[in-house]
């Protein structure tokens, strides 16, 4: 390279471009070209400088035991000048990375060329002047930079995200998808769920992680916006400050309406219009290069749409697995900072944890941990006791009877139920008492199986359902035979039993038993099955034979749960009892892997070996008792102690959990019209009527009409409803109509108390009659008429009140609202008083 190429080179490509061509030309008279090689030290840490080098071709880079000190070189660097110029050490070595073309020279003659030309040592000090003006005015920016920020920042993030759960882990991931880009982020979920944690974790997890980051509560800023985007031609914004930073917006949901646009407009376009007061122009559109992050209890439409990212934080009532986790580090947290041994949490305090909802989340389970070491003050072990967290709704007023009384824990488990109970008795007596209804005498005077099933079976379980719900199907007869059949039928021809139609079997199978149950109402009334005892063996064999059909072909209790009209019954007035069978949510989500309660499996910790719900039910997720028979197949499967067998207030769930259904309450309004059918002789004497029912099509027209009229009565009733409350919409019929559910078992109750109580007693000498023996001595136990007189209307009187204060819990609203349907449960319990009492 020829001598004026080179000070055009060195003018154009180096700082040295500062000097006269004079003096560029007298430095390029000196320049020695060198070629060194890659891997190779060019100068070395703390020593004297041997030349000036400037790269012209190649890469450098410096080796410090400074980090900060570390730099890379690239063609049009000039090394070693200020070093020359002070006389000062080297202070790094200098390495090259790929061969270098260097243009040298040497130390003595640099040192000549300065005293011969004073005019470098002179530009390279104005240089430095200029250098340490702009440090200077960096430096003071920063400053009112960092005081400016100072309110709003944000050091670090507390934490990251504990726990193993799939909503941890996926959380997670978005959060590391979020860092790893530029896009705006809008972080909602419920409060105390640390949201703003996860976007300092976002932005430190960034590329731009040594850029400030700010957290500014939207409630708090002017409706200006001034202190946001600043003024035009004044006072800047928090914007303009922060850069390339990052900006959280927390609490969105209380940002002003008139920062809405603007806010919008910065995260659509990345622009902001600084604040202009009345009078003065509109200023100009500036770009802002910040981050913006969004944090809010609730997703805003507006913002939602103009957003990179969007991150629902889950609360932790879905991340019970995490809880353990979550405990164990705010403990660790709390004890470190004060100083004091960490103690252990015990199994059944987990537990509790668990089978609590926290609706403060995060916030609300650190409050609960540090009270908790504080009152354990020194322990070893925070116990169930110790925490004492509110109860959620679905626990509210329960009792959990397995805890209170565990010998019933302990019988429950056993094998004697129902197992023992179904296959050493049950089986048997049934095979027998439909013999009996088959080969001996034919009516209830002197048959005692027909005098059980009509006067004990229908009036006690009729009384128990209040209690214990559908216990009558954990010890049915028609199920033990079909369990035995799908059994017998495995063993014979072995084969994979067929998968429940699950979305066929719940849109007909109620309707199935509707039709079912209609047909046994009429059956009942127009062949006299109360006192014909081969029919009313031939209606218990249908059933069973529906059960045994449908266990050799399908898995498990596919009849009972979807087909079985005595089933139906049951899971229809099971909903009023006072005893439910569920598991802690908490606890299952938490703690259980294998779900053997529902599928069944092997023995597992104190869980047995079982084949999993007969039913297809989980007990965690039951919302009433319709399809819980139980059985306790859960409880005995269950490692975790998680069910639970609760006393509560009767039929909460219909006010609170409950999903109506239609063919339910198409069976509730047939059950209302069989009391009328049962008593079809008395009512129509009360309505003074004379019809000829030994007539088969007149008494067949009448009983249809008899089971119609009720439903068409009440509808009626809730059309009144909707006429004369125009300012209120009622709920709907379906939702209403579960009202009337109290007076519908009451009325079913009060007729058979007549059986129970005035025919129940004559076991003794019936049973007698049965074998061909006298038993006119034996003793008898029967109510006086009054007494069972007395009984039933106050069971109808009780029912009729039920009906009404179950009403006004399912509608929540007032009395006046709801008269005409009050007024038509009045109308039939009076209708009833008059057909059953008298």
């Amino acid at each position: 390279m020829t001598s004026p190429e080179t000070v055009l080179w060195l003018q154009e490509r180096t700082s040295l471009g500062i000097l006269s061509p004079e003096v560029l030309n007298a430095i390029a008279q000196v320049i020695e070209e060198q070629v060194v090689s890659a891997e190779t030290d060019l100068v070395s840490e703390g020593t004297p400088p041997a030349a000036l080098y400037i790269l012209v071709e190649g890469q450098l880079e410096s080796n410090s035991t400074n980090p900060a000190l570390a730099c890379g070189f690239l063609p049009g660097s000039v090394i070693e000048l200020k070093q020359l110029l002070l006389e000062e050490l080297t202070p790094f070595t200098i390495t090259t990375v790929t061969e270098c073309h260097l243009w040298v020279i040497p130390a003595a003659k640099f040192r000549a060329l300065v005293t011969q030309y004073p005019e470098i040592t002179q530009a390279f000090s104005r240089q430095l002047v200029q250098e340490l003006a702009q440090v200077t005015s960096a430096l003071s920016y920063e400053q009112e930079r960092s005081v400016a920020l100072r309110p709003y920042l944000v050091t670090k993030a507390q934490r990251g995200i504990v726990g193993t759960s799939r909503y941890a882990m996926r959380l997670r991931e978005q959060i590391r998808e979020a860092a790893a880009d530029r896009k705006s982020v809008d972080i909602f979920g419920e409060p105390g769920l640390e949201k703003d944690n996860i976007a300092a974790l976002i932005h430190f997890g960034s590329p731009k992680r040594r850029e400030p980051i700010i957290k500014v509560n939207c409630g708090i800023l002017q409706t200006s916006g001034a202190d946001l985007f600043g003024r035009a031609g004044g006072k800047a914004g928090l914007l303009e400050w922060l850069g390339e930073g990052t900006l959280v917006l927390n609490n969105i949901q209380e940002l002003p309406e008139e920062l809405l646009a603007p806010v919008t407009q910065l995260l659509k376009t990345g622009t902001y219009t600084p604040a202009s007061r009345s009078g003065e122009l509109a200023a100009q559109p500036r770009p802002s290069k910040a981050r913006i992050l969004i944090v809010s209890e609730k997703t805003q439409p507006t913002i939602e749409r103009s957003v990179g990212h969007i991150i629902k934080v889950p609360p932790l009532r879905v991340r019970k697995a995490d809880i353990q986790g979550q405990v164990e580090y705010y403990t660790s947290l709390y004890t470190r900072s004060r100083g004091v041994s960490k103690p252990h949490i015990t199994p059944e305090a987990l537990r509790r944890l668990q089978s609590y909802d926290f609706p403060g989340n995060l916030k609300e389970l650190k409050n609960l941990v540090e009270r908790a070491i504080v009152q354990a003050e020194g322990a070893n072990e925070l116990t169930e006791e110790i925490f004492w967290p509110a109860e959620t709704k679905k626990k509210r007023f329960r009792l959990n009877l397995l805890n209170a009384y565990p010998p019933l824990r302990r019988f429950l488990r056993s094998p004697w139920w129902p197992d023992r109970i179904n296959y050493g008795f049950t089986a048997t007596a049934f095979a027998i008492i439909v013999a009996v209804l088959f080969i001996g005498p034919q009516t209830r005077d002197r048959n005692f199986v027909l005098n059980l099933f009509w006067a004990w079976w229908w009036p006690f379980f009729l009384f128990l359902f209040p209690f214990l719900g559908r216990v009558w199907c954990s010890v049915c007869p028609f199920m033990i035979y079909g369990e035995i059949t799908q059994k017998l039928s495995l063993w014979l021809w072995p084969r994979k039993l067929k998968r429940w139609p699950r979305e066929q079997a719940e849109k007909w199978g109620g309707w199935f038993m509707f039709g079912l149950f209609s047909l046994i109402f009429l059956w009942e009334e127009l062949w006299h099955l109360e006192n014909t005892a081969y029919l009313s063996a031939c209606l218990l064999l249908l059933i069973t034979a529906g059960a045994m059909i449908f266990s050799a072909l399908f898995e498990r209790r596919f009849w009972c749960r979807y087909l079985c009209p005595i089933g139906g019954m049951n899971g229809l007035f099971a909903k009023l009892s006072m005893t439910e069978l569920r598991a802690q949510q908490g606890i299952c989500s938490a703690s259980c892997t294998t779900y053997q309660c529902y599928k069944g499996g092997p023995q597992k910790g104190e869980g047995l070996e079982t084949n999993g719900c007969p039913l297809y039910s989980h007990p965690a997720q039951l919302e009433d008792n319709r399809d819980c028979v139980l059985c306790m197949t859960c409880l005995k499967a269950c490692p975790h102690r998680s069910v639970e067998f609760n006393l509560r207030p009767p039929g909460i769930e219909l006010w609170t959990t409950h999903v109506p259904r239609t063919y339910e309450v198409a069976l509730l309004f047939l059950l209302l019209g069989g009391i009328y059918l049962h008593r079809l002789p008395e009512l129509l004497s009360w309505l003074g009527l004379q019809v000829d029912l030994t007539q088969f099509w007149q008494h067949l027209g009448l009983s249809l009409l008899v089971l119609i009229i009720p439903a068409i009565f009440t509808f009626a009733a809730y059309g009144l409803l909707q006429v004369l409350n125009f300012n209120r919409k009622p709920r709907k019929f379906v939702e209403l109509a579960y009202g009337y559910l109290p007076l519908v078992l009451g009325g079913n109750l009060a007729h058979y108390l007549r059986l129970g109580l005035g025919e129940g007693g004559r076991i003794l000498p019936v049973t007698f009659a049965t074998f061909g023996m006298g038993g006119e001595q034996l003793p008898i136990l029967v109510a006086h008429p009054a007494v069972i007189a007395f009984l039933q209307g106050t069971t109808i009187v009780f029912s009729v009140l039920m009906t009404i204060l179950l009403t006004q819990k399912i509608a929540k609203q007032p009395v006046r609202a709801l008269l005409w349907q009050h007024l038509a449960a009045i109308g039939l319990g009076v209708s009833m008083w008059a057909i059953i009492v008298f």
